[in-house]
């Protein structure tokens, strides 16, 4: 532990106090993902402290369990756009297959198996794909 690792006033590091990592002075301040683990959500409410580890590169920020709220439920709605968002990464624009995992669109821009073909076979196998 670094001595500028453990700064409960927050001096050092802009009015925000800051711990090493692994330590929490209190069992009400609570990272995002344990919020979650709970079914609560920070709620808008700033950090009120931060663990710092690996020299200061990675941060943790704490906020007050008292203050959070339970998370909002999966609405209809919510269940539909988020299944529209997930469609447009797991579908492949060349085949028009969809796949249970992402497909890196951003690099090969199709599946694993439509880039493997030239592209006199990839525009026939897009033709077939909007006709069918």
């Amino acid at each position: 532990m670094r001595a500028i690792d453990l700064d409960p006033t927050g001096e050092q590091h802009g009015g925000l106090p800051t711990y090493p990592w692994k330590y929490r002075p209190d069992a009400n301040l609570l990272t995002r993902r344990q919020l979650r683990e709970r079914g609560l959500r920070p709620a808008g409410q700033e950090p009120c402290a931060q663990l710092v580890c690996r020299g200061g590169l990675r941060v943790a920020y704490l906020y007050r369990a008292d203050r959070a709220l339970p998370v909002r439920p999966m609405t209809p709605g919510r269940a539909a756009a988020l299944d529209r968002a997930m469609a447009a990464r797991q579908t492949c624009p060349v085949c028009a297959v969809r796949y249970d995992h992402c497909l890196p669109l951003k690099t090969l821009g199709c599946c694993l198996p439509c880039s493997e073909l030239d592209d006199q076979e990839r525009e026939l196998l897009a033709a077939l794909a909007l006709t069918a």
